[in-house]
């Protein structure tokens, strides 16, 4: 008796195609598995886990849509598997499950996600105002609103997967950070408490030339499939993109940061 029919619930069968290998080589594999009422794509793993394919490897934590682990890629789109309900599916589909394409396999739907820490890495921190101490930080509301989206960042990797600088071209990742860190500088450069200039950063010089802002072309891809709805092309990419540019070619902001740099 098949697990569904002992539970006396309603459900269905449905047919997945998982990718199956590692770096070396690898391809996908059909399967049938059982489907209750209500579950998402990750609870149809854990069960072709339980019953078919007990050495699957799959990176997952929370279930909730907050770690970012359950990244893949279910029908050709970048996904978090526990956010993602069955129900999007009809009955009888199948359902096709992959790693996420940017990224090197490691084994099966676990992929070596090393490239987005490694660009983290050379993210300069933000720079707090001198003399001024813990719960000190005073900053207006709308200043808080305009980079608490930018918060909201769970780390799936989602948008870096889908950005088609480095998807569709190996070569340009040492020179590109992806729209991930491309967002969390362009936070740091709005930050009014943020005194990098201080510290002989200027982020807006260095998300062009050190980091390829250049490359996007504002596809808006990365947004689209960003879980928490992060506008990450609209309210940061864009306007970083403006704030570069003013810097480096507008005559009057040049003579002012000449000037200021002369005072100083």
């Amino acid at each position: 008796m098949s697990e569904l029919a002992a539970a006396g619930g309603s459900g269905y069968e449905t047919r997945l195609r998982v990718w199956r290998g590692d770096a070396g080589s690898g391809g996908l594999q059909d399967f049938t598995v059982e489907v209750h009422d209500g579950e998402v794509v990750l609870d149809i793993i854990h069960r072709l886990q339980a019953t078919q394919a007990p050495d699957l490897a799959v990176r997952w934590n929370c279930k909730a849509g907050k770690c970012g682990s359950c990244s893949a890629e279910i029908d050709g789109k970048p996904r978090l598997m526990c956010m993602t309900r069955m129900s999007l599916f009809e009955p009888g589909q199948t359902i096709t499950v992959t790693p996420l394409r940017t990224f090197p396999v490691v084994r099966d739907l676990v992929t070596d996600v090393g490239f987005n820490y490694q660009k983290a890495r050379e993210i300069p921190s933000f720079v707090p105002p001198e003399g001024v101490g813990p719960g000190e930080y005073r900053m207006r509301q709308e200043d808080v609103s305009r980079s608490q989206e930018f918060r909201k960042c769970i780390e799936c990797f989602l948008c870096q997967d889908v950005c088609h600088v480095v998807r569709d071209h190996e070569e340009n990742k040492p020179a590109f950070a992806g729209p991930r860190f491309l967002m969390r500088m362009a936070e740091l450069d709005m930050h009014p408490l943020d005194e990098a200039d201080r510290e002989g950063l200027d982020r807006a010089r260095a998300v062009q030339e050190d980091h390829g802002l250049g490359f996007c072309n504002i596809t808006k891809c990365c947004t689209e499939v960003c879980p928490e709805s992060i506008h990450i092309t609209d309210n940061a990419l864009i306007p970083m993109k403006e704030r570069a540019a003013d810097r480096k070619y507008d005559p009057l902001v040049w003579l002012g940061n000449t000037i200021r740099r002369r005072r100083g």
